[in-house]
């Protein structure tokens, strides 16, 4: 299923994607949370995030990641019309 959403395509409802050509954003999601739907963008474009947990990855990114879900954690819990939600799903 394809949605398209002022000239912007997305796969779907709550389907993440790269934006590699946004000035400023590195990521978009079409969001949809009950009859709500929100263009979200996120993430700073060029930016080096922790990323997902790897096996033996250093204390230094471990920090970083705790950091990051601690100090967003009031926005994280907003649920899926916030931005840090979506970074923290896709980029931390």
């Amino acid at each position: 299923m394809s949605v398209e959403y002022r000239g912007e395509k997305f796969e779907g409802y709550n389907k993440p994607k790269k934006t590699p050509k946004h000035p400023t954003k590195s990521h978009a999601v079409l969001a949809k949370e009950g009859d709500t739907i929100k263009l979200i963008r996120f993430g700073e474009q060029g930016a080096e995030t922790a990323g997902k947990p790897k096996a033996g990855e250093s204390d230094r990114m471990k920090k970083k990641r705790a950091s990051f879900k601690a100090r967003h954690a009031k926005n994280i819990k907003r649920g899926k019309l916030s931005a840090a939600y979506w970074a923290d799903k896709v980029k931390w």
